[in-house]
């Protein structure tokens, strides 16, 4: 049991060495982040925003997401997962991997404004990086996989999450995601 306690503390101070950012407090986001996201082909989804700036030399990422409020309960608690797998790209150059540093808010319209949590990056910011493209990239994902019997003649159903642009519904449950997947199957 020490034995397990000893490489549990050391494999987490191992991680947490690893990790290329620095928690540098709050700041709103600019009129205009750079909006995107995706739907579970059950129904819902995730709507992600976020912002580049400079900050001390190097480059910062601010950013929130929201989700669905009516969606599948197949989808209730993977957003983690797929929040992690997330990365942003400043000109093709992958910046961040992850947004498991965001907070959590409301579906909306317009996130612009918004106050968000920030992360330093070890990327110095370049003259030029303003005029760049800045873009969100949420892998295509298998969230839940739920087989009866066995795999080649059994029953069952696979939820996908699929970047589809903002995803978060406000006040309804979009079956958007299923009906694209549907169609494009």
């Amino acid at each position: 049991m020490k034995n397990l306690i000893t490489l549990t503390c050391l494999t987490a101070l191992t991680l947490s060495a690893c990790t290329p950012y620095s928690e540098v407090g709050m700041a709103r986001l600019s009129e205009t982040p750079v909006v995107s996201g995706g739907s579970y082909t059950s129904g819902g989804g995730l709507t992600v925003a976020a912002d580049l700036r400079e900050y001390e030399g190097m480059t910062m990422a601010c950013g929130v997401w929201a989700q669905s409020r009516r969606q599948s309960v197949l989808t209730k608690h993977v957003e983690s997962k797929v929040l992690s797998s997330g990365a942003i790209y400043l000109g093709g150059e992958r910046v961040v991997q992850g947004f498991t540093f965001m907070k959590e808010v409301e579906p909306t319209g317009k996130y612009g404004g918004l106050e968000a949590p920030c992360v330093k990056t070890e990327r110095p910011w370049q003259a030029g990086d303003e005029r760049k493209t800045v873009n969100i990239r949420i892998p295509r994902q298998v969230v839940v996989q739920e087989v009866d019997g066995d795999i080649d003649g059994g029953g069952g159903f696979i939820v996908y999450f699929k970047q589809t642009g903002p995803g978060a519904e406000k006040d309804g449950f979009s079956l958007s995601g299923y009906i694209n997947d549907k169609i494009s199957n």
